[in-house]
């Protein structure tokens, strides 16, 4: 079809949403549109001044069923789906007096805050437009011959557009394409809460949507283009978080900030997460933050530069100044008192997020994964050790204060990539190794840094001597679990599960060391 501009004579209104609604309005009505509208739309347009045609008197067919028919009749269907460039179809439109509407401006009834807001079902249930999406998908087939608009953001294009003489194809076809993508996530949010609500996490079809907040500068290496979406979650995080300062955020950089921020939530007292390629390479918690600081980045000094980090707490000035001591892309809290955020201001590119709240380690909520062909989808890892549910294996039990530690570490070890081992000493991690392919390697990586990062402290033995190491999967040979003896821990935390746990037990009692199963395991992949 020719990209000619299409004058607009006839146009419907009816939003839930009111912003700009009043301005779209008389520039319709200052272009010489007739505007037609029903309930709270009608109201708001007459008392701005504007003449508005109730689309029951339009219709010629009153609202019926408390509003839940209104829109769904020929006059206004035929209206919006009849083509201009059909004889047949305008002479069949002259037959049944329909009247052509050439613009359709609807927003839907808003069922995701009604939802939020802990609404019952019943209401929830009066919050699904019918007659809303029934028209915009209308509109937005017929895009060649009427304008849909779903969202405020688009009035001002439109309002141009009529000083131009009226919307040229591309433009209508790129509104339909905005229109289709509006109905196809409210569905799919509807389909949502009563899979949830039939108690159905993984429903036969699952559909996701989210709405895009920023175009990044590339993904994870400039050839790859990339943005970030918001799924609508309220979980507080980096889609909640207010930028108080920086650059840009960049795609790796939210990454490995979602993965710091989560990892912080789930320890208690106040606790940081320094975070580097999405693996932590620090973490404390201690009586202060700067305590917990300054533990954390004991662990990995080399690896902390340039890293992300996180903490659960307000941010106070004593531990804004040893952060800003160092080279930091991003710090991520709940909060920061006035005088944090002066010390940082001094540091212009670096990026503070501040959430309001910590995410929830315990609510449910699904992960995802692409895969060639689709993704995958599971529950996130709420899975959560206490002292109770260990089972002490070795002839030697922990000592209180080994307790403590081990289940620290099994929780830091939840946020590591596998095969993770994890020592720790005095609530604070004093080696890290992640990622490897074998169990052994990750361990002997772990002591390894600890090596390095006590020669940086000036000490003369390992950090990991006299700690407790953790495992987020069972030892398959007692090799493993004597390179955690060799470098020095003295208890270990691992889930069991091994056909050969009883040679790791025996290697654990011969080094006479305390060893708990947890029954629960942590793959990162």
């Amino acid at each position: 079809m020719t990209d000619t501009r299409l004058p607009i004579r006839r146009a419907l209104l009816s939003v839930s949403d009111k912003a700009g609604l009043i301005e779209l309005g008389r520039a319709l009505a200052a272009h010489g549109a007739e505007l037609l509208s029903t309930g709270g739309s009608a109201k708001a347009l007459r008392e701005a001044g504007l003449v508005v045609k109730d689309v029951s008197e339009h219709t010629g067919f009153p609202e019926i069923l408390d509003g839940r028919v209104k829109t769904l009749v020929p006059q206004v269907h035929g209206g919006i789906l009849g083509r201009r460039d059909l004889p047949e179809h305008l002479s069949q439109m002259e037959q049944h007096a329909i009247a052509p509407i050439d613009l359709v401006c609807v927003n839907l009834y808003p069922f995701a805050a009604t939802v939020a807001s802990g609404a019952g079902d019943e209401d929830c249930i009066e919050n699904i437009d019918i007659g809303g999406p029934a028209m915009i998908r209308a509109a937005a087939k017929n895009f060649d011959h009427v304008v849909i608009l779903t969202d405020p953001s688009q009035y001002k294009g439109l309002v141009e557009a009529l000083t131009e003489g009226g919307t040229l194809n591309h433009q209508r076809r790129a509104y339909a394409a905005a229109a289709y993508a509006h109905t196809g996530a409210y569905d799919g949010m509807i389909a949502r809460w009563f899979a949830e609500k039939a108690g159905d996490i993984l429903p036969p079809v699952l559909t996701l949507s989210g709405t895009r907040g920023e175009l990044l500068r590339y993904g994870e290496n400039p050839h790859q283009k990339a943005a970030f979406y918001r799924d609508g979650s309220t979980r507080p995080g980096i889609s909640t978080a207010r930028q108080v300062q920086g650059k840009a955020l960049s795609y790796n950089n939210l990454n490995d900030t979602d993965a710091a921020f989560e990892a912080v939530a789930e320890l208690e007292g106040p606790s940081v997460v320094i975070v580097k390629h999405a693996n932590p390479c620090g973490v404390a918690s201690a009586a202060t933050l700067e305590e917990a600081w300054v533990a954390a980045l004991r662990c990995d000094p080399v690896s902390a530069f340039g890293g992300i980090v996180a903490l659960n707490d307000t941010l106070d000035a004593a531990t804004a100044e040893r952060i800003a001591a160092i080279f930091t892309e991003v710090i991520v809290a709940p909060a920061a008192d006035a005088d944090a955020l002066e010390i940082l201001s001094r540091k212009k590119n670096l990026r503070l997020l501040l959430t309001g709240a910590l995410p929830d380690p315990a609510a449910d909520g699904l992960s995802f994964r692409s895969v060639a062909g689709g993704f995958l989808a599971q529950s996130r890892d709420a899975g959560r050790v206490t002292e109770a549910d260990l089972k002490v294996v070795t002839k030697r039990a922990p000592t209180a204060s080994e307790m403590r530690d081990l289940l620290f570490a099994f929780r830091v070890a939840k946020h590591v990539k596998s095969n993770a081992v994890i020592y720790v000493k005095d609530g604070a991690t004093v080696g890290i190794g992640a990622g490897q392919m074998s169990r052994v390697d990750s361990a002997r990586i772990a002591a390894r840094k600890s090596e390095d990062a006590a020669q940086v402290a000036g000490e003369n033995a390992p950090l990991t001597t006299g700690s407790v190491a953790a495992s987020d999967a069972f030892f398959p040979f007692a090799d493993g679990l004597e390179s955690v003896v060799a470098a020095g821990a003295v208890a270990v935390i691992q889930p069991g599960g091994s056909i050969r746990d009883q040679e790791v037990i025996d290697a654990a009692d011969a080094a006479g060391i305390a060893m708990v199963f947890t029954g629960m395991r942590h793959f990162r992949h």
